[in-house]
């Protein structure tokens, strides 16, 4: 039997699937992302910055999040290790378990958990900030410029689109000169960034097998599971207050046919966790989520 290695493509894009079914963060965006950032290679290393690994973590923003959600994935060790002085910095009293932690950013699996992790920290934030649903690119620019940044540089977008990047963010202007300027020296625009940005996560998810946008947004994963999961509770409930006549009929052989969808969609996931890419067991296909709808219409919802 041959083993895939964690560090080849298949193995990195199972660690990624994994960590989008453990999260509910949605897979196109990771997969993106991960190309954007290191062209998927999990040993990939800044030459501008201490940014390592898949995710392309600088140590700061990855001791922080190993900090809050290490513990929920068997890493209570590395949280523990892990101390927030009074400015905000995160340290390491011990060397060795610093460089342990650190060197962390170069295993696929934890790396693509600690990045679905930190998107949905992020995802919560930024939405909290901006009253309206992030998407994907907003996700990644909360990567990029951390939590604060991406509300600065999205809410100066939302008033002023045409305003240049470099004159608000410097400091990452002078480690990104390619991001923030044109090659004639021009300086980019606020859109210009933010949609190079979008085009780049899609075309990244794109080269390595994706089938949506990593750009889009990102409630339709949880919204597409509410409501597929209404669907069915809701004709349970009928069932069980005594529909009758044609609508009995109608609600249990609709019901059959979603839980047919829904359980077929789960074991093509177990089975294959590449699948997720193109069958996501947390989002209904078109056909399922029409069934789903229907069902609602039909029980007045």
């Amino acid at each position: 039997m041959s083993i895939v290695s964690v560090n080849s493509r298949a193995g990195i894009q199972t660690a990624i699937a994994d960590a989008s079914r453990k999260t509910g963060i949605d897979f196109n965006y990771l997969l993106g992302q991960a190309q954007v950032e290191s062209g998927l290679r999990a040993n990939a290393r800044a030459a501008t910055s201490s940014a390592t690994g898949l995710y392309q973590f600088i140590e700061q923003s990855w001791l922080g999040v190993v900090k809050d959600h290490g513990a929920e994935h068997g890493l209570g060790w590395a949280a523990n290790s892990i101390r927030q002085t009074a400015s905000g910095r995160y340290v390491v009293s011990d060397p060795a378990a610093r460089r342990a932690i650190l060197d962390m950013r170069s295993d696929p699996q934890t790396a693509a958990l600690m990045a679905a992790e930190h998107a949905s920290d992020n995802k919560t934030a930024l939405e909290d900030r901006l009253g309206r649903p992030a998407t994907g690119t907003d996700l990644y620019m909360a990567h990029f410029l951390g939590k604060g940044g991406a509300a600065k540089f999205l809410g100066a977008m939302a008033q002023n689109p045409e305003r240049t990047g470099a004159a608000m963010f410097p400091a990452a202007a002078r480690a990104n000169r390619s991001i923030f300027y044109a090659s004639n020296g021009q300086p980019r625009t606020l859109s210009d960034i933010y949609s190079r940005f979008a085009g780049k996560l899609d075309q990244g998810a794109a080269a390595v097998g994706a089938t949506g946008r990593a750009s889009d947004g990102l409630d339709d994963l949880s919204n597409g599971l509410d409501t597929f999961g209404a669907a069915i509770d809701g004709a349970e409930v009928v069932l069980g207050n005594g529909a009758v006549g044609g609508d009995r009929h109608w609600v249990e052989t609709t019901l059959a046919q979603l839980k047919s969808a829904q359980a077929g969609t789960e074991r093509l996931a177990a089975a294959d966790p590449l699948a997720q890419a193109t069958v996501n067991p947390f989002r209904p296909t078109p056909e399922t989520a029409k069934l789903a709808y229907l069902m609602l219409a039909r029980l007045g919802g």
